[in-house]
């Protein structure tokens, strides 16, 4: 058990290093929905930079299937049903990614075939906006599963019972911002707002779980 938990804290690390380089240093960088003309410059001029930003993606995807499996293995010992009901909500949002993903790659691939035209332009912001919905409904459901491991870990008689909150505050700021991005007309106003709160209270809980999952000692306790 303690070398799964520390692989996970391992997994759990990638997801942090990978995710926020492909999203907020290229992806971010790279991209406005807004402007359909800019955008299509950047990821053309910056092919380089976007297949980067690709791979850290993928990275980050095969870490959150890995944990799928090692999560529902260190929480099983608690409520065997609960885990199995997490492990599938953290499925769902890997499978979400992962559709979301295909739009990305579609677009390296057409910037990389097509010449600089109105119509790739609309192409591109169109699997832009799709990408970002479907990662956004996946992030909901991310959210169920953070609320189901703070349950866990609140029930165990092994997890810090300060992790379950923090993982159910996570839960909460991941709820906040996707339905808000989802079903707000005005949310682009606020953006910057909904985003730090989930940025400081996933950030909070997931890696205060991160920490423990490398720290933790299992040999010391039975579980």
């Amino acid at each position: 058990m303690k070398t799964l938990s520390k692989a996970s804290g391992i997994a759990y690390l990638l997801i942090f290093i990978s995710g926020f380089y492909a999203n907020f240093t290229i992806l971010t960088s790279l991209v406005d929905l807004n402007n359909s003309e800019q955008t299509t410059l950047n990821i053309i001029n910056n092919s380089i930079q976007f297949r980067q930003g690709l791979i850290g993606f993928l990275v980050m995807l095969t870490s959150d299937v890995f944990l799928i499996w090692s999560l529902f293995k260190i929480t099983e010992p608690t409520h065997k049903t609960v885990s199995y009901i997490a492990s599938l909500f953290r499925g769902l949002h890997a499978s979400f990614f992962l559709i979301a993903l295909v739009k990305l790659i579609k677009v390296y691939t057409i910037t990389s075939e097509e010449t600089n035209s109105v119509e790739l332009q609309t192409s591109i912001i169109d699997l832009l906006s799709n990408f970002d919905k479907l990662w956004t409904i996946g992030l909901l459901f991310f959210g169920v599963h953070l609320l189901l491991l703070g349950f866990l870990a609140l029930k165990s008689n092994y997890i810090p019972r300060i992790i379950g909150f923090l993982l159910i505050l996570g839960a909460l700021g991941y709820a906040i911002d996707g339905s808000s991005k989802l079903y707000l007309a005005s949310y682009s106003e606020y953006q910057s707002y909904f985003e730090a709160i989930v940025i400081f209270t996933g950030v909070i809980g997931e890696l205060s779980f991160t920490i423990w999952l490398l720290v933790k000692d299992f040999s010391q306790k039975k579980l």
